[in-house]
């Protein structure tokens, strides 16, 4: 083999590893600092945070060099781009740049049907017609009736962690749970197997048994959602896959709903999680964003605001441009990868005023935050994600006065190179 085909061949192997990570979730499992941890800080320094702030490096960038070369190996000519007028225009482009890895599947290494599919990983049609058929369960309508719901599940939640003794981990007793039974609510998974699916659910989020074990719960997931359509289209259920089935029957084959239905779990579930606990951390340490909370007060502004400043989602999912364009005057070939950086982005001062990385729940600015993407690719489950923390973070503070952190927040391990920005912890003394 000679050396370009070599350097050829270890390219194309890159991007299919890139390409099977976001595939495999958007979380912790996919971009975690082990799986990472071949790659230099060069490269994965968007994904790092002060604290909750991203680096000083990262704000550098936006203001001197919104779209700056990523210094990815192999050749690969990549992109990062942080200025928020930039990022938008990216995610807002259909026709400059393209998501469909399968488009590329001859030459970044998947083999026939093993693309990543979903739909972070398409584009029109495909996108524009699982998107339809999606929209409609997602609308404010029809999540209202998933309210009464949520409200339970928040206070069942809270009535367990009150039983415990001692620090309780609000990540596992609270942060997770009420998004995985949420979502278990939002399916139709039956009553009698949602203890096991909330679970599996999670466990492709525990870092400490290993990748495997991760996939291994991935496919588990999938292999249960295929056992719960084919019992579906005998008798379909009241939730998002019953109604899929009953609205649109065999338009959508049962590989195409199975991922449907896991997408909306793996997206809706860490990312919910992360805002849960992470949210929870600054009203602990932020006394005074807690206060109205308390007295009754609407957290529409807070959780805009905590959903801007923390925006958890730290990268959309790469584009290729698919023709020669510019991006802020810059040129981009055809072919290249560009990453678009959703923290650094909601944190520009030019978009939401000089203080930008201060916490504001008055801020009021004509620029939307991108914590849920822009464009064709936006988070379909965007208003099920406010809904939850609408509910969770008041009822939290108000049946919690005192909680505090039980460590030092400092100490606390957040994750070091992910995607999905959040920790795996969060210890707490309720009294």
């Amino acid at each position: 083999m000679s050396v370009a085909s070599l350097v050829s061949s270890v390219r194309s192997r890159l991007l299919a590893f890139v390409a099977r990570r976001y595939a495999s979730g958007s979380g912790g499992m996919g971009f975690s600092g082990d799986t990472l941890s071949m790659l230099p800080d060069s490269v994965l320094f968007p994904l790092f945070r002060d604290g909750l702030d991203p680096v000083a490096q990262v704000d550098d960038l936006r203001a001197q060099e919104p779209v700056s070369r990523l210094p990815l190996p192999f050749g690969i000519r990549a992109w990062l781009v942080t200025g928020y007028e930039p990022v938008r225009s990216v995610l807002g482009s259909t026709d400059g740049f393209s998501n469909d890895f399968g488009r590329l599947a001859g030459s970044i290494g998947f083999g026939a049907g093993q693309e990543p599919g979903g739909l972070g990983f398409a584009d029109p049609p495909v996108h524009t017609r699982l998107r339809r058929l999606l929209t409609p369960e997602f609308t404010m309508r029809r999540l209202a009736r998933l309210q009464p719901r949520i409200e339970t599940i928040v206070a069942d939640r809270l009535d367990a962690m009150a039983a415990l003794d001692g620090p309780v981990d609000l990540w596992q007793e609270f942060a997770l749970p009420v998004p995985a039974l949420t979502i278990c609510e939002l399916l139709g998974v039956p009553y009698a197997d949602r203890e096991y699916f909330q679970k599996l659910s999670t466990s492709r989020f525990d870092m400490g048994d290993g990748a495997h074990a991760q996939l291994d719960a991935v496919s588990e997931s999938l292999s249960y959602l295929g056992g719960l359509i084919t019992e579906q289209r005998r008798e379909p259920g009241d939730g998002l896959i019953g109604a899929l089935i009953r609205a649109h029957g065999d338009e959508i084959d049962d590989r195409e709903l199975a991922g449907l239905a896991d997408g909306v779990l793996t997206g809706g579930l860490e990312t919910s999680a992360s805002m849960l606990a992470l949210g929870a951390l600054v009203l602990m340490t932020e006394p005074g964003l807690a206060e109205p909370l308390r007295t009754g007060e609407s957290a529409d502004h807070l959780v805009e605001e905590l959903l801007r400043h923390l925006t958890v989602v730290q990268v959309a999912f790469p584009r290729f441009a698919v023709r020669d364009l510019e991006i802020a005057g810059v040129p981009i070939r055809s072919g290249d990868v560009v990453m678009c950086s959703l923290s650094a982005a909601d944190r520009d001062g030019v978009a939401f005023g000089a203080d930008a990385n201060r916490i504001d729940p008055a801020r009021r600015s004509d620029r939307s935050h991108l914590a849920f993407g822009h464009g064709i690719h936006r988070c379909v489950g965007a208003e099920l994600a406010r809904m939850e923390l609408r509910i969770a973070y008041p009822a939290l503070i108000r049946r919690f006065p005192a909680m505090r952190p039980a460590i030092d927040p400092a100490d606390l391990a957040m994750r070091r190179a992910s995607i999905v920005f959040g920790l795996d912890s969060l210890p707490v003394k309720l009294t």
